[in-house]
């Protein structure tokens, strides 16, 4: 248990890839203070799983359209855990569009959650980090950090700039024992991804089948990427063996940014 007696914040935690985060950091002893949509109660019980684990849960319900609420989480984690060590940005939407068609409403929240978010969350966690000197900040990006799709303008734009974001804040961190790294995932087995296949056949007219292979087409293997390998690679992260990796972005997308 390499983070007995750490805290983890991680948002967007609720499900998907953040809720095998949570999982992940908490097999490894960190407490977690979870964060998404709905409150407390209609997310018992993926907070009663995280806490099966042995560790102490908290749940704040910070919208990320708000930087004083995330302001607030951090706050709050600080007085219940006693710190916070380690950071997970990964809460995210995503809308398709062309460009001309693409809703300003759209473009101004994909921004804000997706990019704007982290910001506020790095800048409330980091002088808790630097007077304890020890942190961990773990932006997840996407395979989108690194290449592009089109109709994606806002969300392709966001994920270069978390990028970009997180080599600046190592940079600036680099001496206080805070390390602040990236995670680009392609497409990852969620709960939204099963949902998108019958829709996606649905509206194409073709097999589920074939519409699965249609997501997976720009990832060589043809497999996707579960939520307990990006968990692992964020605990390795969060990790004292990961002491000296920071401003780095690792992919983890069965190939799809190598070609």
């Amino acid at each position: 248990m390499q983070l007995k007696g750490k805290t983890a914040i991680v948002t967007g935690s609720t499900s998907g890839i953040g809720l095998g985060i949570a999982h992940a950091l908490a097999k490894e002893g960190a407490n977690i203070v979870m964060n998404g949509l709905g409150d407390e109660n209609e997310n018992a019980e993926q907070i009663r799983a995280v806490a099966a684990h042995g560790t102490r849960v908290m749940f704040h319900g910070a919208n990320m359209l708000r930087h004083n609420q995330i302001a607030d989480m951090v706050a709050s984690a600080e007085q219940n855990f006693g710190s916070v060590d380690i950071l997970v940005n990964n809460a995210g939407i995503q809308h398709v569009a062309p460009i001309e068609e693409f809703p300003i409403e759209k473009w101004d929240a994909i921004i804000a959650i997706n990019l704007s978010a982290a910001f506020h969350a790095i800048r409330a966690a980091i002088p808790g980090m630097k007077a304890r000197r020890w942190g961990r900040i773990i932006n997840i990006c996407s395979a989108h950090s690194l290449t592009a799709s089109p109709n994606k303008c806002a969300y392709v734009a966001a994920k270069h700039g978390l990028a970009g974001l997180t080599k600046a804040v190592a940079l600036e961190v680099a001496r206080h024992g805070i390390t602040c790294n990236a995670i680009s995932p392609g497409f990852v087995w969620t709960p939204l991804v099963e949902r998108q296949i019958p829709d996606l056949a649905r509206t194409q007219g073709i097999s589920e089948e074939q519409a699965r292979e249609q997501i997976l087409s720009r990832q060589p293997t043809r497999q996707f990427i579960t939520v307990e390998q990006v968990g692992a690679l964020a605990a390795f992260l969060a990790s004292d063996a990961a002491a000296s990796i920071t401003g780095a972005n690792y992919s983890i997308d069965g190939g799809w940014t190598a070609e």
